[in-house]
């Protein structure tokens, strides 16, 4: 007789409280990763311990204070019920635990609740809809780093990407149609940005990424793990779904640190440059977060917002994430079922 699986459904992570030193301790954890600053170890330190924490965590603490409910973290207590909603539609075949890469609840944490709960197999769900190394790799790392202490490693299997699964395209479709999406100027898909340089890493023939004319514009063997490919791939299948023709939206990508080159174009670009042509009301998708968080309520609803309604925009709305809907609930357990 088969034992109960163990699901962790991990997210990337969010301070304890919305002070400045719990903002530093989870800058510090976040940025030291070397698959998020991919700088030799001595540099890194320098540069996140010398400059970037110590300088960033203020500011940082005042935008996670705008953000901060009475509950706490968005980013977190959604994740929580989240995984409420998976155990329920799951039953008693499964345990299933909330885990965050970078503070609490731990991934390990999460591990050792597991195997004191009997479980026999583990499923590792990172909540990354698209896959990138300082994200969904980071994870992976992690867990085997955990594991590769352990005396007994159990049967492991590691979801890698779902990008454009139809029910969590639904989600954010059905979520998008609570607007009048006809009386929008524009459609704005928004993803996390990455480096340049982690794409073109990314890519093992090395002839492909930003080798080739729009190279993530269509995907293939080149460039199946490619985040950006990916977010592309996203992109069309809820523009598909909801009858949008390609002229209606743009991808472009947000959240850069630092001065070297990043994914183009850019998500305040490409706004500026809708603002300019005369857009008066754009709608924006955040399809890389599947809980809203500091990049979708701050970056976008407030920061971006200010900035076009400045340039002579009217409205800008943000469509929501996932969060604790309900069909996302269901579309989780139905990826756990499909992959356990």
């Amino acid at each position: 007789m088969e034992g109960k699986k163990g699901v962790i459904l991990i997210n990337l992570g969010t301070p304890d409280d919305p002070s400045r030193g719990a903002v530093y301790k989870y800058l510090l954890q976040f940025l030291t990763d070397p698959r998020v600053i991919d700088y030799p170890w001595l540099l890194r330190q320098i540069l996140v311990r010398g400059i970037i924490v110590p300088f960033r965590s203020g500011s940082s603490s005042k935008l996670y204070k705008m953000l901060w409910t009475e509950e706490g973290s968005p980013l977190k207590f959604y994740g929580e019920r989240l995984t409420e909603g998976v155990i329920k539609e799951l039953g008693n075949d499964y345990e299933v635990e909330l885990a965050m890469r970078y503070q609490s609840p731990s991934i390990e944490s999460a591990i050792d609740r597991l195997l004191k709960k009997g479980v026999e197999s583990f499923l590792i769900f990172p909540l990354f809809p698209q896959y990138a190394s300082a994200s969904t790799g980071s994870v992976h790392e992690e867990v085997m780093r955990i594991f590769s202490k352990r005396q007994v490693i159990p049967k492991l299997k590691m979801i890698n990407s779902y990008f454009d699964h139809p029910a969590m395209i639904k989600v954010f479709a059905d979520n998008a149609r609570k607007f009048d999406i006809d009386s929008y100027d524009h459609i704005l898909f928004s993803y996390h940005g990455l480096p340049a340089r982690h794409l073109r890493k990314g890519d093992p023939t090395g002839s492909h990424c930003k080798k080739v004319e729009n190279c993530c514009a269509e995907m293939g063997e080149h460039n199946k793990y490619c985040y950006s490919a990916q977010c592309y791939q996203t992109t069309y299948a809820i523009a598909k779904e909801l009858g949008l023709k390609k002229e209606d939206y743009s991808i472009a990508f947000q959240s850069r640190l630092g001065k070297e080159e990043w994914q183009k174009p850019y998500s305040d670009k490409v706004i500026e440059k809708r603002a300019k042509g005369g857009d008066k009301k754009i709608l924006v998708f955040c399809p890389a977060f599947v809980a809203d968080c500091l990049e979708t309520t701050i970056e976008v609803s407030h920061e971006y917002k200010e900035e076009f309604l400045e340039m002579g925009g009217e409205v800008m709305d943000l469509v929501p994430s996932l969060n604790d809907n309900p069909d996302w609930i269901k579309a989780v357990s139905m990826m756990v079922t499909e992959e356990a």
